[in-house]
């Protein structure tokens, strides 16, 4: 049975236009101008359980309004969602205690307590029996390294020492589904790897399901073998990591070292995206890579080659893009539809 079961998720806003000018206030007050935003349109997807997804979009995609649903948050209107086989806007106790909602812009915690105190909060209100929540604390301070820090004031920790914190916090209760937004935003490399780690290290002991947004891809690359891309509210990608590449990436990138310099006339071949000393990097067409390293071979002295994808936030990006170029089309055959079916 799926953890997470989507059809047809949809959230539409009202939002209320305010005319320019005095006259245009004055008369809004009278008469409201309103457009529809819809969030989130049509979505769907299932997350099988101990799955670690990454859910990326650009700012606005859809992809906070998506975890708020399915957290019971907010209410969609329309769609159905399955979370741990209970419907989440109805939010039942059983299903508040199986899972976790963590945004990277939010605090949960104490900001002048020990963090301590506020777990001890969370221990009472998810009713956890003493030895169960002395033995997981302990569990979950020593992974993530931070026992000793219990008892310093939340305001006087880093930030990622904070994060930590907050992550320990929503895993108190042991639950089945971690829904992680943002969760590493703000941080540090030396802190997104140490937090990347401890994640990873808690699904594979724990086979907790996540679903995770970052507009990090090291976050990704480090924690999802499967992608969902959002773009305008809808899914624009579903499918493994190392498919995005093969379907979006529309270049290869070869990393070249010749005997002498550069030559002058690389460029033939492909666009020379760096060039230093005897070094270059070529970016080619991913269906033509062994026609051109033919040619590169015969007419050159090489030393050294290898072939790169192109880096997936650069992938990410083109996905971005080409999703953007075909959101007006999307909006007109929407339009369309409305206008068909009106009396």
């Amino acid at each position: 049975m799926p953890i997470i079961q989507v059809e047809g998720l949809t959230k539409v806003y009202r939002v209320s236009q305010k005319r320019a000018g005095l006259l245009g206030a004055v008369k809004s007050l009278f008469y409201r101008q309103y457009k529809e935003v819809r969030a989130v349109d049509g979505v769907s997807f299932r997350i099988e359980p101990g799955e670690m997804v990454a859910f990326l979009g650009p700012n606005g995609a859809g992809k906070t309004t998506t975890l708020k649903m399915l957290s019971g948050i907010i209410f969609p209107t329309s769609g159905q969602a399955k979370v741990l086989g209970y419907i989440p806007w109805q939010r039942a106790n059983a299903f508040r205690r199986q899972f976790s909602l963590i945004m990277g812009q939010k605090n949960q915690l104490w900001w002048d307590l020990p963090a301590a105190d506020s777990f001890n909060l969370h221990r009472e209100i998810y009713s956890i029996p003493q030895a169960e929540f002395q033995r997981t604390l302990g569990e979950l301070t020593e992974l993530f390294g931070v026992a000793d820090l219990t008892r310093q004031p939340v305001r006087e920790l880093s930030l990622g020492e904070r994060m930590k914190m907050e992550i320990i916090a929503a895993l108190l209760h042991r639950p089945r589904l971690l829904l992680l937004d943002e969760p590493t935003i703000g941080l540090d490399v030396v802190a997104q790897v140490t937090i990347q780690k401890c994640l990873k290290e808690y699904n594979a002991t724990r086979g907790v399901t996540m679903l995770l947004t970052s507009h990090y891809m090291r976050d990704v690359e480090a924690l999802c073998s499967r992608v969902l891309v959002i773009s305008h509210g809808k899914v624009v990608y579903d499918g493994a990591l190392a498919g995005i590449t093969e379907k979006f990436g529309s270049s290869k990138l070869l990393k070249l070292r010749f005997k002498d310099q550069v030559p002058a006339d690389l460029h033939r071949f492909g666009e020379v995206v760096h060039r230093e000393g005897p070094t270059a990097d070529l970016k080619v067409d991913r269906t033509r890579v062994a026609e051109l390293l033919g040619g590169i071979l015969d007419s050159y002295a090489l030393v050294d080659l290898s072939i790169h994808d192109p880096p997936l936030d650069q992938v990410i990006a083109r996905v971005f893009k080409q999703a953007e170029e075909h959101a007006p089309q999307c909006r007109k055959e929407r339009a369309d539809n409305r206008v068909a079916k009106a009396p």
